[in-house]
């Protein structure tokens, strides 16, 4: 199944002859060629959703046209395309796809009549359903998950609570979709589902960037939140928890299949004394008597107030993952003796030949400021952070 087939170059020069250069541009982009579609032909398309006289429906359709065909190369090729618009180009066009009440009609796909048409008809199916997914996130809150500003002045981290309850299951369920594809390394067989797995992966990281902010939010304010409030936030938190899990094992086949390792993130797992304090402090609302759960929830809330939100800096790159964990971490520092109120103090010693100057005076001895040392404060290192720290006291009462 290599080079054009007779029938793709058939229906190019009927669109030539026609004068649709759209509609021949999408046919060169889903021919029978089992690659991904060609660099050209996409770049293309995606300059004409640039265009304000080009009509966004028209081309939408002559896409889906190309799904009711039989061969699942041409099917795969059509949702990459259709993919890689929503990625890259102008957002009249996933404004269109999500005014739409159905989009694919490709659950019951099956290709019987080629070497590899069933397996692959099992990755279009879920693939189909994952575009499907993202249009209608759009259409819920107005925005592309994968697009949305990042940082601490970032769409989901200045949410309110109440519509930021609302986002996040919806980010839940696009993310859900896209691990669905559940493709292993050894079967992705061909530059057909090798160009989608590269598109998915792509879309995996921005929207967990968008995901990882909003827990954070969440986090921010779960101390401050209603009964009913902090049992929805928590159920979140452990949904969140979840789809790490996922998203690690979908990111390991993104390593065994050659994407570069720079563009893969480390996603080390939250403490479980997180979840925990977090538990604690719930049960502390609904009047449940729990071991420690006053003391944690009041060192953890005033440790979150004392600045450690300062930490979660997401401007640069993909630091957001390492950014959160150690976010998470000095929240679990938080259960450490808090520090004394009137830290011991150590006089200051004079240097040879320097004489510093008193601050006090009495007889004829001068008085030196004090110098307060904490010697409670936890050493932070470069490695681990989750590992033990020596000498680092936590509280068991």
């Amino acid at each position: 199944m290599s080079g054009q087939s007779i029938t793709d170059r058939i229906a190019a020069a009927q669109h030539s002859m026609t004068g649709s250069a759209i509609s021949k541009a999408v046919c060169k982009a889903t021919t029978h060629e089992a690659s991904a579609p060609k660099k050209k032909h996409l770049d293309y398309l995606m300059h004409c959703t640039n265009e304000l006289n080009v009509n966004i429906p028209h081309l939408a359709d002559t896409l889906f046209e190309r799904t009711a065909n039989q061969s699942w190369v041409v099917v795969f090729k059509a949702l990459i395309t259709t993919h890689h618009l929503m990625m890259y180009g102008n957002e009249r066009f996933i404004q269109y796809l999500a005014s739409r009440s159905t989009l694919f009609n490709l659950n019951n796909f099956v290709d019987k009549g080629a070497l590899q048409g069933y397996d692959m008809s099992i990755y279009i199916r879920r693939y189909s359903r994952y575009l499907t997914e993202r249009a209608l996130s759009y259409r819920l809150v107005a925005a592309d998950f994968t697009k949305m500003k990042r940082g601490t002045d970032g769409v989901m981290r200045s949410m309110s609570i109440e519509k930021l309850m609302k986002t996040l299951p919806i980010i839940q369920n696009q993310l859900d979709a896209l691990l669905d594809f559940e493709a292993s390394s050894n079967e992705l067989t061909n530059g057909v589902i090798n160009c989608a797995f590269t598109l998915l992966f792509k879309d995996s990281i921005r929207i967990f960037a968008a995901y990882n902010e909003g827990v954070i939010n969440l986090l921010e304010k779960y101390f401050n939140m209603k009964k009913n409030q902090c049992k929805e936030a928590l159920e979140i938190y452990k949904r969140f928890l979840i789809r790490m899990t996922k998203l690690s094992e979908f990111l390991k086949v993104a390593e065994q299949v050659g994407i570069d390792q720079v563009d893969i993130p480390d996603l080390s797992q939250a403490p479980s004394s997180l979840l925990e304090a977090l538990e604690q402090h719930l049960a502390s609302l609904e009047g449940k008597k729990m071991k420690d759960a006053s003391t944690v929830s009041r060192y953890l809330k005033l440790y979150w107030n004392s600045g450690c939100r300062s930490m979660t800096n997401t401007n640069v790159n993909y630091n957001y993952f390492y950014t959160f964990n150690s976010y998470l971490f000095n929240i679990c520092l938080s259960q450490a003796p808090a520090p004394v109120a009137f830290p011991m103090t150590t006089p200051q010693v004079p240097v040879y030949g320097m004489i510093p100057p008193p601050v006090g005076q009495m007889g004829s001895m001068p008085l030196m400021a004090p110098q307060p040392v904490i010697y409670n404060q936890p050493i932070l290192r470069t490695t681990n952070p989750f590992t033990p720290i020596p000498g680092a006291q936590f509280m068991d009462q």
